[in-house]
């Protein structure tokens, strides 16, 4: 069993998050056990100390080793750099049988065609998506197998980021002794996780707010339209709220974590909070609806750029599966119903879908109903999906399989 297991691993700016995961019945993943410890040397998504991050990571897997000695030949790891950017792809292949049925080979070489243009300079590919077939001119085809037709196509989606900040992340592992067996778009992971295949059918958002950046994906008719992560999270809120009240960081932090709302509309403007509680030594009453003034503020900028990259893709105010918020952002009360005021969708708050899962105790239980794991949890559960997504065979294999949804170590 210990062979089969996949560590899920999510290096984020504020925290190093893993999973230890096994085969369930009935194609779950049972949580065998859940790490966590502060991070290091990494600024939103990319490693800026390797010494640092490969120092947490060696203690992490100190942790896992005790419970499997498995635990690190299959190591899932989120990327999740702004660095990361999307491209659509097109290849095509005319089909060689006299009845013009389509077979697999012709798949098979539209596909390898789609896939062999090199990413640009220091580039490397994430993902290939495919998005679409299509058969003579007829496009929206999700399986082309057994029609008939002169001329396939294949449309994808292409996930590229910056090669050194891939592989000083590989090198980290490494270094720790740990295996890589792939990784994975930190928002895919997460969405994965969370989303239904009834709201990516309808159309949804997934809002990820990490500690230094927000990732986001959008689907439509259960297809990626967009990805992509920007610069602002979770811990911009805390620093906007260390210049405004004039205090440091750390008991900005706290002031974040135990009295942060989202609304300020919703917070009486009698309530204060008490400095003298959180450090002794500090003096001062701010009002509670000033905090909630500067948090609003930000997460209403993180939502506009939100709404710019809808925008992009035609996508604003026409989701119906709404928008779903994760990670450690999430946790703000109140957030649901400021995304659904500034984006016009329907909003929630998402954790992991518990129908993936078999919970084992307490621990993971309470896993489940967190929103900011939900990346670390859909890293194994994305390791499968990387095997079936497009049905390669043949000459195409080799190249398609190292490119679709995996960095080769």
């Amino acid at each position: 069993m210990a062979q089969q297991q996949i560590l899920g691993l999510d290096i984020g700016s504020d925290s190093i998050k893993a999973i230890l995961t096994e085969p369930a019945p009935d194609g779950k993943l049972a949580l065998v056990r859940v790490f966590q410890s502060p991070s290091r040397g990494v600024r939103r998504g990319v490693v800026v100390d390797m010494d640092g991050v490969v120092g947490v990571i060696n203690k992490l897997f100190d942790e896992v080793v005790e419970v499997s000695k498995g635990g690190l030949k299959n190591i899932w790891l989120s990327v999740g750099g702004v660095d990361v950017s999307v491209r659509s792809s097109r290849g095509s292949s005319a089909v060689s049988r006299a009845n013009s049925e389509i077979h697999q080979d012709d798949i098979d070489r539209a596909v390898e065609a789609s896939v062999a243009v090199k990413p640009r300079s220091n580039r490397c590919n994430l993902h290939t998506l495919n998005q679409e077939f299509i058969v003579d001119g007829v496009g929206d085809i999700q399986d082309p197998l057994g029609m008939v037709g002169a001329r396939l196509e294949v449309i994808n989606l292409v996930i590229d980021a910056f090669e050194p900040s891939v592989k000083n992340l590989q090198k980290c592992i490494r270094l720790a002794n740990g295996e890589v067996g792939g990784m994975v778009f930190s928002p895919l992971a997460s969405a994965k996780s969370v989303l239904t295949e009834k709201q990516k059918e309808l159309g949804v958002v997934l809002i990820d707010i990490g500690a230094g950046s927000t990732g986001l994906a959008i689907y439509e008719e259960n297809k990626l339209l967009h990805t992509k992560i920007f610069k602002m999270g979770a811990n911009d809120i805390t620093n906007d709220l260390a210049l405004g009240l004039q205090v440091p960081v750390e008991v900005a932090d706290k002031i974040k974590l135990s009295y942060g709302y989202a609304i300020p509309k919703e917070v009486p403007s009698r309530d204060h909070i008490d400095l003298k509680t959180i450090n002794p030594e500090m003096s001062g009453k701010p009002s509670k609806k000033f905090v909630a003034e500067i948090i609003e503020a930000r997460l209403q900028e993180i939502c506009e750029v939100v709404n710019d990259e809808l925008k992009s893709i035609g996508k604003d105010k026409s989701l119906p599966g709404g928008a779903v918020v994760v990670g450690g952002g999430a946790k703000m009360p109140g957030v649901a119903d400021l995304v659904q005021s500034e984006l016009k969708l329907a909003s929630q708050i998402g954790v992991a879908n518990p129908a993936l899962f078999v919970a084992k105790d307490v621990s993971t239980r309470e896993l489940l109903a967190s929103p900011e794991h939900t990346c670390a949890l859909g890293l194994p559960l994305y390791s499968e999906r990387a095997k079936t997504k497009i049905r390669p065979s043949g000459k195409a294999a080799g190249m398609v399989r190292g490119l679709i949804d995996k960095v080769m170590p």
